[in-house]
């Protein structure tokens, strides 16, 4: 997923985002150790997705850029 569409997202969806492709790289690894994994591209893609993800996150932590549906002047949670 692209970048732009991903600062699209609320937080609690970027959140969620997260927690799936923590998973997906967690099975991934797993298949690849087990000598199963049929795309090994796909545990690339899925590290950066989440690498993406995390940035987003923390941009928006340290006042960077804010998410959709938040203002500059919304109290930090």
């Amino acid at each position: 997923m692209k970048p732009e569409k991903m600062r699209e997202l609320s937080k609690e969806e970027i959140l969620q985002l997260e927690r799936d492709l923590d998973e997906e790289v967690f099975n991934l690894r797993i298949q690849n150790f087990q000598g199963k994994l049929e795309n090994p591209i796909r545990l690339r893609e899925a590290r950066r997705d989440l690498a993406r993800v995390k940035t987003i996150l923390r941009e928006d932590e340290l006042g960077i850029r804010t998410l959709a549906g938040k203002e500059k002047g919304d109290v930090k949670e």
